[in-house]
């Protein structure tokens, strides 16, 4: 019997398994198919490539600008997703996961899923051997979810573009969260016609409402037709040259012809081939439920990552892992409650997320809000990318930040900034004495604090300043005197 069964070897599996490891549990880790799970294998790491082309495309736009003579470069689509495949190769090699985890003596039972429970404590794999632990951690991910309407076959999900051979002129994207924009920002970067639908009122739905209204009015000047507000998908129609797609919106249909159609509308959880009901395991819909402890109604059963439908993001599959290995190996102690999970999306522009939206901190505290535009800054000039903000979100009684969120250039990492801040309970003002590099993107994170500090009076400030109806502050500035 092993101490602790892992099911999955995706991010929150394999952190499980050498957390596990490092507590001196003897581990099992059981992967079906290709270790690094979907992230690694046709998720972020195969569309930050995407990502990457399309930015080497627009910044091509600028020679002329800068005084660079060369023509303009075409996409040969065949060898970009050749060029995908070889970098999930590398980034496979580079983590080297298998060898891994065996240094760290745990047993890695590769391409032998799925694994299904008999009870509460054994595990089949599919050529009949057993496996029994005294406790076990679900890591097993989710699937891209796909809507039931006449001609869906004919819809593709995001993993099929690494299949596709050539770039099609016209596209329609089915849901406007994370991926769906990423999809839609990268395709219209290589010059694809590309439509946006979403049933929700707008796009990017959990961030807060100035990032989408920001990244919409950007999608749209880089000719991205955005449909919200839908009221269905009702059929695809297939076309010799490529496909209708009728959808209903204010109780009208209306079609987009299309060569075409991705869907990108929900992650549920990988729990048909487990047979959890054998374990008594309880789901939440397409999810299993667990406790604050990551327990699942098992006491001896956790689950960690996307299929416990919290938050499915990498960064959080790992926190979670390490929160559900520790109290399978050294008793029920820790908690999953962090809040403070930095993400964005690589789109053009970027965009970038921690903590709370505005209209989530005004229901909770008393807030003071800071924005401050691209546009102010010295790097944004520089470079010719002046599109984006930096919006802090402070509590006026402890002066900490509850939000922040930035679109723009390199936003993803430079949210990264507040995150350590709030991470170490700093006040704003502590956050406004840093003194950032010049001329950098990062420096919109101190010139919004500063702000936030002046205006909660966290520093000196001579009355007669105060009275001033527009206080803007210089980049450099670093406080009054």
């Amino acid at each position: 019997m092993y101490d602790v069964i892992v099911i999955g070897g995706g991010p929150a599996g394999v952190t499980a398994a050498l957390r596990a490891r490092e507590l001196g549990a003897s581990v099992a880790l059981i992967e079906r198919d290709l270790m690094g799970g979907t992230c690694t294998n046709d998720g972020c790491v195969p569309t930050r490539v995407l990502a990457k082309a399309a930015r080497l495309l627009r910044n091509a736009e600028q020679f002329a600008d800068y005084g660079l003579d060369a023509p303009p470069p075409v996409v040969d689509f065949p060898r970009l997703i050749a060029r995908t495949q070889q970098i999930v190769y590398q980034v496979q090699e580079k983590k080297q996961l298998i060898h891994h985890l065996q240094d760290m003596r745990a047993e890695v039972f590769h391409g032998v899923g799925p694994a299904r429970f008999l009870d509460s404590h054994r595990l089949e794999l599919p050529d009949g051997r057993i496996l029994e632990g005294s406790k076990i951690i679900i890591c097993a991910g989710g699937y891209a979810r796909k809507l039931n309407f006449p001609g869906g076959e004919h819809a593709l999900i995001h993993s099929d573009v690494w299949e596709m051979t050539r770039l099609p002129a016209s596209l329609v994207i089915i849901g406007s969260g994370a991926t769906g924009c990423q999809l839609a920002s990268v395709f219209r970067g290589f010059g694809s016609q590309v439509t946006l639908l979403d049933v929700m009122p707008r796009i990017l739905p959990p961030e807060d409402a100035a990032v989408a209204e920001l990244m919409a009015a950007e999608f749209a000047s880089r000719g991205i037709e955005i449909v919200t507000g839908i009221q269905a998908v009702e059929r695809i129609e297939a076309r010799d040259d490529g496909f209708n797609l009728v959808f209903t919106r204010d109780g009208q249909e209306h079609t987009r012809a299309v060569e075409a159609v991705i869907e990108s509308v929900g992650w549920p959880g990988n729990l048909d081939a487990l047979s959890l009901p054998a374990a008594g395991i309880e789901t939440k819909g397409p999810y299993i439920q667990v406790n604050d402890h990551l327990q699942t109604s098992v006491g001896h059963i956790f689950a960690a990552g996307d299929i416990t439908g919290r938050m499915m993001l990498v960064q959080s599959a790992s926190s979670q892992a390490r929160v559900a290995a520790e109290n399978a190996v050294l008793g029920i102690n820790e908690v999953d409650d962090n809040q403070l999970v930095p993400h964005g999306g690589f789109t053009d522009p970027e965009y970038g997320s921690i903590g709370l939206t505005e209209e989530r901190a005004r229901e909770q505290y008393d807030c003071a809000v800071a924005v401050v535009p691209y546009t102010d800054m010295d790097r944004a000039v520089i470079d010719g990318h002046d599109a984006g903000f930096c919006k802090i979100i402070v509590d006026r009684g402890t002066r900490q930040v509850v939000g922040a969120h930035v679109v723009g250039e390199q936003a993803v990492e430079v949210v990264h900034i507040v995150s350590a801040a709030m991470a170490g309970g700093l006040p704003v003002e502590r956050l406004a004495d840093m003194e950032f590099a010049y001329p950098t993107f990062a420096a919109v994170v101190g010139l919004a604090a500063r702000q936030l500090a002046r205006e909660l009076r966290a520093v000196p400030i001579a009355a007669q300043w105060r009275e001033l109806r527009y206080k803007r502050l210089a980049e450099w500035e670093r406080r009054d005197t």
